[in-house]
C-alpha cells in the first residue's frame, strides 16, 4: 500500500483495515506504530510476524485516556496521577490486567500484566477514535532495528506489508515511550524514553526504582541489544577516522568523517533526541565502515539517548535499564 497522507478519509480507510483483522502503520509524537486491533489474536500475530518479532517481547496496548485503559487494567492512585499529568503523552503504563480482560494474550505475552498508553498525536488519537478500539502497536520496523520516524521509513523497512501507511510527518519527539510499572511493589523504570525521568518523580515525589537485570521482560524496549543500524557504532567518540561517519552533537565538530550528521549543534537534548533514528538510518547509508559517536550528555533526555545508543551498540549486557542510570 503506498504511504496515504493522513486525512479524515485516510483515518477512516485504516479504521476498516482494523476492523477486517489487517495491519496499519500511524504516526505517533514517538515514533511511528504498526498497529492492530488489540482484541484479536490473529491481527496481533501478523504485527509480530512483519516485525520478526520475538513473542514473548509483549506490546503497549494503545487508548484515548483513563477511562478506556480502565476497561483492561485497574489502575491505582498513582496510576491515575501518572495519567492525569501526563496523558496524552509518551509514557507508557504497565499495570495489573483486570479479571476478564478482553485484550488479546498475545500482547501481553501471556503475562498477568499490560502496558497501556495514550498517546497525544492528533492522527494517533483520530484513528483511535474512530475505531473505537484498543491498537496494539509496537514500532513500525523490523524487530532490533532503528525505530521510524517518517512514513518513508516505515515503507522502506515494511513495504507493502502494512494495508496502508499514515503519513503525517516526522515525529515531533523521535523516541519511544518511557515505560514505568505500577506491578511492582515500587514504581520501577523498565524503559528510559521521550518523558524523562526526573519528570516522573517529580510528579510521585519519589525515586523511580529500577528493573533487576535479570527480570523477565515486561514491556518493550528492555532487549539487551535493539535499536541497531547495520553498521557498527563506536561510542564516545572524541576523534573520527576517515573510513567513518560521525554522528555529532554540539558546536566543536571531527572535520576527517565520510559524512557526519549533528544532532544539536547548540547541544539541545530534545532536538538531538527528535533527530536520532532518522541520522542513524542516514548515516548507515553512507557506506563508512563504522559510525562514531560523539558524547552525549546522560541527564534529562540524554539518558534515553545514551541507553537507545548502548542498546545500538550491542554493549549493554543485559535486560533493563539499571546500567544506563546516573
Amino acid at each position: 500500500m503506498p504511504v496515504v497522507f493522513a486525512t479524515p478519509n485516510a483515518i477512516r480507510e485504516a479504521t476498516r483495515a482494523l476492523r477486517r483483522g489487517d495491519i496499519v502503520a500511524f504516526p505517533t509524537e514517538t515514533v511511528y506504530g504498526l498497529g492492530a486491533n488489540a482484541l484479536d489474536a490473529r491481527a496481533v500475530a501478523k504485527v509480530f510476524a512483519a516485525k520478526e518479532r520475538p513473542r514473548f517481547n509483549p506490546l503497549i496496548v494503545h487508548v484515548l485516556g483513563i477511562a478506556e485503559a480502565e476497561s483492561y487494567a485497574t489502575p491505582d492512585a498513582t496510576a491515575r496521577g501518572l495519567a492525569e499529568a501526563f496523558w496524552p503523552g509518551p509514557l507508557s503504563l504497565v499495570l495489573n490486567k483486570r479479571p476478564g480482560c478482553e485484550i488479546a494474550d498475545l500482547v501481553t505475552a501471556g503475562l498477568d500484566t499490560i502496558a497501556l498508553r495514550a498517546p497525544a498525536h492528533p492522527v494517533a488519537r483520530a484513528l483511535l477514535a474512530e475505531a473505537q478500539l484498543p491498537i496494539a502497536a509496537p514500532s513500525a520496523n523490523r524487530s532490533g532495528r532503528v525505530s521510524p520516524t517518517t512514513a518513508a521509513h516505515v515503507a522502506t523497512e515494511l513495504d507493502d506489508v502494512p494495508a496502508i501507511i499514515l503519513d503525517r510527518g516526522p515525529s515531533p519527539l523521535g523516541l519511544e515511550s518511557t515505560v514505568v510499572s505500577l506491578a511492582t511493589k515500587a514504581p520501577t523504570l523498565l524503559r528510559l524514553g521521550a518523558l524523562p525521568r526526573e519528570a516522573i518523580e517529580t510528579v510521585l515525589s519519589q525515586k523511580l526504582a529500577q528493573a533487576k537485570p535479570d527480570a523477565p521482560v515486561a514491556s518493550p524496549g528492555q532487549l539487551a541489544a535493539h535499536y541497531a543500524p547495520d553498521t557498527k557504532l563506536r561510542l564516545g567518540a572524541t576523534s573520527v577516522s576517515p573510513n567513518e561517519a560521525l554522528l555529532a552533537f554540539g558546536p566543536r565538530v571531527p572535520k576527517e568523517a565520510i559524512a557526519t550528521i549533528n544532532l544539536s549543534p547548540s547541544g539541545d537534548l530534545n532536538e538531538a533526541a527528535a533527530r536520532l533514528f532518522g541520522a542513524l538510518r542516514e548515516l548507515d547509508q553512507s557506506g563508512a565502515a563504522t559510525i562514531a559517536v560523539m558524547p552525549i550528555p546522560n541527564h534529562g533526555l540524554g539518558e534515553a539517548i545514551n541507553d537507545r545508543l548502548q542498546r545500538a551498540s550491542c554493549s549493554t549486557p543485559a535486560v533493563g535499564v539499571s546500567a544506563h542510570s546516573e
